[in-house]
């Protein structure tokens, strides 16, 4: 009876060690963030369409930018207020990426999958790669006692440096979930114009790269980008413009942005004299906007799925 017992406990003992509680896997969705709630849909259409993909694996949503968090730390001060428009806790009461993390090592989590929301390896891709690389590089004198097992970080939209995912295949998978976009233009016998962030501190070649294999791909409409921040800019756009009218006359304006947040509604659709819609209206041209980010294309979202799956499988972590 006694060796029975102990063959008993011995048994499950090794279940316990066994269990996939020791290896929990996490994935956290690392969005720059919106504080303008009609674009929030974006980002949880993403967060739905990974939870969907991967249903039996633990999903967080953090915003990296301290200002965004910050507006919605004092908004869940009257969470009422905002559950009742349809903001749900999630988003109320997210968290930045470190508390996050140790959030999930309290919880038994092992392995983590952070997959970023951002179009392209530039400023806040790096800054995310870094605290990634912070949390990674802890060691320990026991292997046991190290925060996690293993930390893997998906690449954005776009792509990201380096050669054994090449950014160029990244392009081209992105530009087929832009097919409905092309539809609509042509539909309005429009250009289509996209309105992308840019930053002034890393090249922002890529959108001329992304505009190109547009017009390669659908060389039925004509596919204009530019960015707030960086080249080529709007004046750069209405230049390419002018060298294509009377022929072009009507503007499908759109984000190229996972949310139609701050930006979208004011630097490209508001009705100040600096906004894109102004000016291209002033251009002579019909402007018609579309103020949806493309986090709520299910297709592009996807890419985020799949980046996910690719950063899990080199990294050998289960899900």
């Amino acid at each position: 009876m006694k060796n029975f017992i102990c063959i008993t406990l011995v048994l499950l003992l090794g279940l316990i060690l066994t269990s996939p509680l020791q290896a929990k896997t996490a994935i956290i969705i690392a969005n720059f963030g919106t504080s303008v709630p009609e674009a929030i849909e974006s980002i949880e259409n993403i967060t739905s369409r990974v939870k969907t993909a991967f249903p039996g694996t633990d999903v967080r949503v953090v915003f990296t930018s301290n200002i965004i968090r910050s507006i919605w730390e004092k908004r869940s001060k009257s969470p009422k207020e905002w559950t009742d428009k349809g903001i749900s806790n999630e988003i109320l009461f997210t968290k930045n990426l470190l508390s996050t993390f140790g959030e999930l090592k309290t919880l038994g989590f092992k392995d983590i999958i952070v997959q970023p929301t951002h179009l392209f390896h530039m400023e806040q891709y790096h800054d995310l790669l870094q605290y990634v690389n912070a949390i990674n590089s802890i060691k320990t004198v026991r292997d046991k006692w190290k925060p996690f097992n293993k930390i893997a970080l998906g690449r954005p939209a776009l792509g990201t440096v380096g050669d054994q995912y090449p950014y160029h295949d990244d392009l081209k998978q992105a530009v087929k979930t832009l097919a409905n976009d092309i539809a609509l233009a042509g539909q309005k016998n429009a250009a289509l114009v996209y309105m992308g962030h840019g930053n002034e501190l890393w090249s922002t070649g890529i959108y001329v790269e992304l505009q190109n294999l547009m017009r390669e791909t659908y060389p039925e409409v004509k596919t204009f980008i530019g960015c707030v921040e960086g080249y080529p800019g709007l004046e750069d756009v209405k230049k390419s413009l002018g060298h294509h009218t009377p022929k072009i006359k009507n503007i499908l304006l759109k984000p190229l942005m996972i949310v139609a947040g701050d930006h979208a509604t004011n630097d490209m659709a508001g009705d100040e004299e600096d906004s894109w819609k102004t000016g291209l209206n002033k251009a002579g041209f019909n402007v018609d906007i579309i103020l949806q980010g493309l986090g709520s294309n299910n297709q592009f979202a996807d890419l985020f799925v799949s980046h996910i799956r690719d950063a899990a499988k080199a990294s050998g972590i289960d899900l």
